[in-house]
């Protein structure tokens, strides 16, 4: 975490710097809180240390202008003994706390951790909001180019734009929280309101006054409020009672048409044909005037091995390891998996093969086997042809090590031991790219 310290004093901003850095945090200094706004912009990636009594702009004006530049900078205020009321000024305009000359440096170091620790956790809400507004970053997360996903990806595009309600059925795991957060965000509601409700993590009465109020004095606005003008997210939507499946019904027919909200269900029964048989038919046939069900798993193919080397590849960054290199065996097993849990159920296997590698044992194999997913035949759900694992095996294979290899074409077919013609053609027939891993 990066600390900025701002006093006109450079004994002062020398001793504050050493101290933190020998406290691990990467410092940069100004003598000036005029330099200091040259380099502080919004999202700023850390803390601001700023003594008060400087010449030119002083630590109060400067504390107003970062408040303007990002209200959610901490600012830590160095004041001088005595000068409690002008501490109160500054907590009160915005500063995350202030230390009395002179002070510990201890504690100095105690406040910029606590410090940059809220400020890590606003820029990652930050990210994580900028995500889920963006369209093109959310279908950049829907990976896989399997003829499923991509009429699911132009299904998402298509509806996005439409004003009619969604149902969206497909068995756990399978990322449809993610599939609304993607039509909300590639159609014109994007910026607007999205509220989520899941309807089985509550009871009937709280779940009625949650979605339509009457609300008490020190609660929000009932859901269907909140979400006007926008899209209102019903997880296991089948979990309604027939009571409230009746005012959602009336809450849908009073808006007309176009609706001003619009509604996302989402079913998680099993099966499509259940979530039908729970919901009243007028109330099913409304919201599912526009319907998405998304594909398991095991219906994606090579999809499996790419999106395990993708959640690999970023697991072993985050522990510091390297990914393990999948066998062709290995690959069966993967691709003849039935996968219950789907793709969150392939991120946590990825996970501790990670983990595994880490250790230097285990295999994707026992992990599998442990996981309650059996990859005998009679468990396998469907079938396919020894070419389509040959060629799925492949193209992970090329797609591995170009990535490793940031596109050096010279370097796979020096490891592969591919001519260059073999190799251009193996990549045509498999949509591979060289300008994809540059």
């Amino acid at each position: 975490m990066k600390i900025a310290i701002v006093d006109d004093e450079q004994d002062m901003r020398q001793s504050i710097s050493q101290w933190l850095a020998l406290s691990g945090f990467d410092t940069e200094t100004y003598a000036s809180a005029e330099d200091a706004l040259k380099g502080i912009g919004p999202d700023f990636p850390g803390v601001i240390v700023t003594d008060v009594k400087m010449p030119g702009m002083d630590g109060m004006a400067f504390l107003k202008r970062l408040m303007g530049v990002d209200s959610g900078i901490p600012v830590i205020v160095i004041t001088g003994h005595g000068d409690v009321p002008m501490a109160v000024e500054a907590m009160r305009i915005g500063a995350y706390d202030f230390l009395e000359k002179p002070f510990n440096p201890d504690r100095m170091t105690d406040l910029a951790k606590r410090a940059g620790q809220q400020r890590r956790l606003t820029l990652d809400n930050r990210a994580l909001r900028k995500e889920l507004s963006d369209g093109t970053v959310l279908m950049r997360k829907l990976i896989g180019s399997s003829p499923v996903m991509e009429r699911l990806r132009e299904d998402i595009l298509d509806l996005g734009q439409a004003d009619g309600h969604v149902l969206i059925t497909g068995e756990t795991g399978t990322g449809k929280t993610l599939v609304a957060h993607a039509l909300h965000a590639v159609g014109p509601r994007a910026g607007k309101h999205f509220v989520t409700l899941s309807c089985a993590a509550h009871e009937e009465e709280t779940l009625a006054a949650m979605l339509f109020g009457p609300v008490g004095e020190d609660q929000d606005k009932p859901l269907v409020e909140q979400a006007r003008g926008g899209t209102l997210v019903l997880e296991d939507v089948e979990g309604l009672s027939q009571g409230l499946q009746a005012r959602l019904l009336t809450f849908i027919n009073d808006q007309g048409t176009p609706a001003e909200t619009r509604i996302v269900a989402i079913c998680n029964a099993p099966e499509p044909d259940q979530c039908e048989g729970a919901l009243r038919p007028d109330l099913f046939y409304r919201l599912a005037a526009m319907r998405i069900d998304l594909p398991p798993l095991r219906q994606r193919g090579e999809d499996i091995l790419t999106l395990f080397t993708r959640f690999g590849e970023q697991f072993a960054e985050e522990y510091g390891t390297d990914a393990p290199q999948v066998t062709a065996q290995e690959a069966a097993q993967l691709l003849q998996a039935p996968w219950p849990g789907n793709v969150r159920q392939l991120i946590n296997i990825a996970e501790r093969a990670i983990l595994q590698q880490r250790r230097g044992s285990g295999s994707i194999a026992s992990l599998l086997m442990s996981d309650n997913t059996q990859i005998a035949p009679q468990a396998i759900g469907e079938g396919k042809p020894l070419k389509e694992y040959v060629e799925a095996f492949e193209r992970m294979l090329i797609d591995n090590t170009m990535r490793r290899h940031r596109g050096s074409i010279a370097s796979v077919m020096e490891e592969l031991c591919l001519p260059r013609r073999t190799l251009n053609e193996k990549m045509a027939k498999y949509g591979l790219s060289r300008s994809d891993y540059l």
